[in-house]
């Protein structure tokens, strides 16, 4: 069993666990950690990212629930000591949603967001997911994501929604992936939140957005991480930045423990381990 801050399983370290054969990951990622001796010698990897999913998944949609009502930009007019008129406040109902990425992450925010009684429109971009598995799409075995709009180009996404959830995996393709052109692309009095990985936002081109006030943030990741002090998304008033809670913390690391165990116990009696991870799988994943 291994979590974070364990040492990457190099030819070093397996060589002195020659009878190693299942690696169970109480964390997220486990890219940092599985290296290509690891399937060489056909080491088994499960990783308990369903059950951190949760976590941020809730992290998430509070974060779209506070952008929804423009959280941000009322607080700081009530700061400045100015009550916002009603015409000036904005509700959740019928606001659209676009989501980068259908991750397991992604796909509970969705299935929440269809949930709500707000009646969000969903936008989804994934190049990797077709029309017709959206259909399949499910969330704990339910098929509760039906009804998000799919679309072609992020492009399309940018220009639609009042808001922007990034859920995609951190690989080459999609460092930058949410750029200056298209952080320009999403409306005036737009937000952007981040809970994925830091590089897939041009942090610059945001922290100009949100600099002129076009756009709000909700930033638990960013690139660097950690940021900079003194860096100026610190002090804008739309903008909010924690240091990378949105996952398992504190009594909520229980869970991972939790699942940790029990997928040792299917282990053990020979049972199909849920959370494995494949060697094909992992440059898609998170």
């Amino acid at each position: 069993m291994t979590g974070w801050g364990s040492p990457p399983l190099t030819r070093t370290v397996l060589d002195r666990a020659p009878r190693l054969r299942a690696v169970v990951h109480a964390a997220g990622s486990v890219k940092w950690l599985v290296t290509e001796e690891v399937w060489a010698r056909g080491i088994v990897v499960s990783s308990a990212a369903e059950a951190n999913a949760g976590p941020v998944a809730d992290f998430t949609l509070a974060a779209i629930a506070l952008a929804a009502k423009d959280a941000l930009p009322m607080a700081a007019a009530y700061a400045d000591g100015r009550w916002p008129a009603f015409a000036e406040r904005r509700g959740a109902d019928g606001r659209t949603v676009g989501v980068i990425g259908a991750s397991r992450i992604g796909r509970r925010v969705m299935a929440g967001l269809r949930a709500s009684a707000a009646g969000y429109r969903v936008l989804l971009y994934d190049p990797y997911v077709g029309a017709e598995d959206i259909e399949r799409m499910g969330v704990n075995g339910v098929n509760d994501v039906m009804g998000v709009e799919r679309v072609e180009r992020l492009a399309d996404l940018c220009r639609a929604a009042d808001i922007v959830t990034v859920h995609a995996p951190e690989t080459p393709e999609t460092h930058r992936l949410l750029d200056g052109g298209h952080l320009a692309l999403i409306p005036d009095g737009g937000t952007v939140i981040n809970t994925a990985r830091g590089s897939i936002v041009d942090t610059e081109a945001l922290e100009r957005e949100c600099a002129s006030g076009r756009l709000s943030a909700w930033l638990d990741v960013t690139d660097p991480e950690p940021l900079e002090r003194g860096r100026l998304l610190f002090r804008l008033p739309n903008v909010v930045v924690t240091p990378h809670i949105a996952g398992a913390q504190g009594s909520e690391g229980r869970r991972l423990g939790m699942w940790a165990v029990q997928e040792v116990g299917r282990w053990t009696r020979g049972e199909r381990l849920v959370g494995e991870v494949r060697r094909e799988e992992l440059g898609r994943l998170g």
